[in-house]
């Protein structure tokens, strides 16, 4: 029996091997927006590990537009060569193709990284100043942003087209909007961050004014043979947020916009919200928007074990899915993978002999 997991997909123009998607995870070791050896090492692990797209961390497009101080950027000549320098490595000797996801932190920005403390940077840790669509701190301890003006718009806007350039010239196979998890573009489409009184807050159609105008510039810089997506929230999780309803009619937006895919997460908007804990707690979003707005869907969010991201797509809910922590604890989790459902992945010829028809261990964990 074929492997819906396995099967290929394509993208516009690209066409890839499976549906297991490496997720963004920011790493917070660049230095002032430069990956460095420790992405090299990174993301060289991971060219190897059975997945066909790994998409490289939020990458942010303005140096105020980070999350921390070690949070990757494509704002600088710098940013680019040394992130095209790694990609080329491992590209080099990986089997797989890589996609980036382009950011801007928004009031979530000038932020501890997360093993220093979960809040803003102190006095003496050289913050910088945050915009938002309104001044609402992101939560406790958390500075208050400036309300984003006009000039500030037009800026992140080109700024956003700018690293996407970028992004073409190092030669990534997709590219994919973040618009989730409480920043900037997300902070303008969630009524619990957004509280202007303008065209660019209030109504629905208000909020996702700006998000939809940095599509429509970054649509017209990318070529139709290159995928872009956009990840993009499901849910807030609180009342008086975005709802599922919402998430439906926001993807039917984007793909009006001409983008060919979604990745449907959701959470974030604020400090104190939790998501729930569940396997799988975005799939039936993520089934909602794949159905109702007919456009190619990627889930996220506790995909565990291989059984279950095959049930995903065999049962129609997504076509494809992604995992981040999952390929940190288990590195060749689309090796196992393929052992337990009884496909095949492409492995480098130096690690063959530890496959299941050269080494008998490996055939017994499937």
């Amino acid at each position: 029996m074929s492997s819906a997991l396995f099967s290929p997909i394509k993208l516009a123009g690209l066409t890839l091997a499976n549906r297991i998607i490496v997720s963004p995870m920011c790493q917070y070791s660049a230095d002032d927006g430069c990956a460095n050896d420790w992405h090299l090492m990174h993301l060289g692990m991971l060219a190897h590990s059975g997945a066909s797209l790994v998409v490289v961390e939020a990458t942010h497009v303005e140096r105020r537009g980070r999350i921390t101080h070690g949070c990757l950027g494509l704002y600088s000549d710098a940013n680019e060569a040394a992130l095209a320098r790694v990609i080329a490595q491992a590209r080099r000797f990986g089997a797989v193709r890589f996609g980036i996801q382009i950011a801007h932190s928004g009031r979530k920005g000038s932020a501890q990284k997360p093993w220093d403390g979960v809040t803003s940077l102190k006095a003496g840790d050289d913050p910088w100043e945050t915009v938002a669509p309104s001044a609402i701190p992101f939560g406790d301890g958390w500075q208050t942003p400036r309300e984003a003006t006009e000039a500030d718009l037009n800026r992140v806007r080109d700024a956003f087209v700018n690293a996407v350039r970028r992004a073409l010239r190092i030669g990534f196979d997709s590219i994919e909007l973040h618009m989730a998890h409480g920043y900037l573009l997300h902070g303008f489409m969630s009524p619990l961050s957004n509280k202007r009184t303008d065209h660019y807050g209030g109504s629905f159609e208000n909020r996702l004014r700006f998000p939809l105008s940095v599509v429509r510039a970054v649509r017209a810089a990318v070529p139709r043979d290159v995928p872009l997506g956009a990840r993009m929230t499901g849910s807030d999780w609180r009342e008086g947020g975005i709802t599922p309803d919402e998430a439906v009619a926001t993807a039917k937006a984007l793909k009006a916009e001409g983008l060919d895919f979604l990745c449907v997460s959701s959470g974030g908007v604020a400090a104190d919200i939790r998501n729930p804990t569940e396997r799988g707690y975005n799939v039936p979003i993520a089934a909602r928007v794949k159905r109702e707005a007919g456009i190619a869907v990627r889930t996220v969010g506790q995909i565990v074990k291989p059984e279950q991201a095959e049930q995903v797509l065999a049962n129609g809910d997504a076509d494809m899915v992604a995992l981040a922590r999952g390929f940190l604890d288990d590195p060749h989790w689309g090796w196992h993978a393929a052992q337990a459902l009884g496909a095949e992945v492409v492995r480098p010829q130096q690690y063959l002999r530890a496959g299941p028809k050269l080494w008998p261990p490996a055939a017994a964990k499937a």
